[in-house]
C-alpha cells in the first residue's frame, strides 16, 4: 500500500483546504480507484473459485501488518529486557505517534501493549473481516481507509477539518472489527496465561472509558488478558491526552508486552481461519448462484 500513500500524498497536497467538504472531496477520491481496481479484481476472476480465493489470498498478505506488529513488540520487550531506554524510545514511534521522551519502562510498556492491540484491530482484524465480507475490494478499501486515517485523521492544526471524513469512515470500518478483536483477545487469554472471564469482564466493563469508539474493546480485552493496567497521560507533541483506566493491577512490564505481542499472533490465526472460511462459503455460494 506504499504506492497509495504516494498517491493520498499527491492528492492532499492538490485537495487541502481548512474545510470539511473538501476533505469529502478527497478521501472519495482517493479511495475510488482503490476500490475499483479491487473489483476488477475479481471480476478477472469470475466464477473460478480457487482463482478467486488466490486473488483474495495475495491481497490479503499485501495489506496485513500482522507480522510486522507482533515483531516490533518483540524488538520492544528485548528493548526493556536489556534496560535500553534509549533504544526503546527510539523503537516506538514505529508502533504509535505518542511522544517517547521522557517515558520510563512501565510506561513504555503501556505505550507498547496499547498500540499493539488497538493495531491488532486495524491493521489484521479489520482487513480480515471486510475481505471475508466485500472480498478483494473490501480488503483493498479497509487498507486505504485505514491509512488515510493514519495521514490525515488525527487531531492536528492542519487536518482538524480536512480529516475529518477519514477519520469517521475508519471509526465506522473498525465498528464490527474491534469488537470481535476483543471477543478474540478474551477467548484466547489462556494462551497468556489469562483468565476469558476476567478478560471479557474487564473489556465489557471499562471499553468506553476510552476515547475511541473502537479503541477501547481492544485495549481493555489485551489488559483483561494480560492482568495489567492501561490508560493514563499521554503526549502527542504539544497535544496532551488523559485517558481512563483500562483494567486492574500492575503496569505491563518486558515480559508482559512479550505476552501482548503473543496475543496478537495468537488473534491473528484465528481471525485468518475465519476469514478463510468466510471466503471459501461467499465464493462457492456465487459460483453455486451463477449456475
Amino acid at each position: 500500500m506504499a504506492g497509495f500513500g504516494r498517491w493520498a500524498g499527491a492528492l492532499e497536497r492538490r485537495l487541502w483546504a481548512d474545510d470539511r467538504t473538501r476533505g469529502i472531496a478527497f478521501a472519495g477520491a482517493a479511495l475510488l480507484p482503490v476500490l475499483a481496481g479491487g473489483v476488477a479484481l475479481e471480476r478477472v476472476t469470475g466464477r473460478r473459485t480457487l482463482a478467486r480465493v488466490l486473488v483474495t489470498a495475495a491481497a490479503t498478505w499485501a495489506v496485513l501488518g500482522a507480522r510486522t506488529l507482533a515483531a516490533e513488540g518483540r524488538a520492544m520487550a528485548r528493548h526493556l529486557e536489556d534496560a535500553d531506554l534509549p533504544a526503546a524510545r527510539g523503537r516506538l514511534p514505529h508502533l504509535c505517534g505518542r511522544t517517547p521522551d521522557g517515558l520510563d519502562e512501565p510506561e513504555l510498556a503501556r505505550a507498547t501493549v496499547e498500540s499493539l492491540a488497538e493495531n491488532a484491530s486495524d491493521a489484521v482484524v479489520a482487513s480480515l473481516f471486510w475481505g471475508a465480507v466485500a472480498g478483494v475490494p473490501g480488503l483493498l478499501g479497509h487498507r486505504a481507509v485505514n491509512t488515510l486515517d493514519a495521514m490525515v485523521g488525527h487531531r492536528s492544526a492542519r487536518h482538524a477539518r480536512f480529516g475529518t471524513a477519514s477519520a469517521r469512515l475508519d471509526d465506522l470500518a473498525g465498528l464490527a472489527p474491534a469488537r470481535l478483536t476483543g471477543v478474540l483477545a478474551c477467548t484466547l487469554a489462556p494462551v497468556v496465561g489469562g483468565s476469558p472471564r476476567r478478560a471479557a469482564r474487564t473489556m465489557l466493563r471499562d471499553h468506553a472509558r476510552h476515547p475511541s469508539p473502537n479503541g477501547g474493546w481492544c485495549e481493555a480485552a489485551w489488559a483483561g488478558a494480560l492482568g495489567v493496567r492501561l490508560g493514563g497521560r499521554n503526549v502527542y507533541g504539544s497535544r496532551v491526552e488523559v485517558r481512563g483506566t483500562l483494567g486492574e493491577g500492575d503496569r505491563p512490564d518486558a515480559s508482559g508486552v512479550r505476552d501482548a505481542a503473543r496475543l496478537v499472533t495468537a488473534v491473528t490465526v484465528a481471525a485468518t481461519g475465519l476469514a478463510v472460511a468466510a471466503t471459501l462459503a461467499r465464493a462457492r455460494a456465487a459460483s453455486g448462484g451463477a449456475r
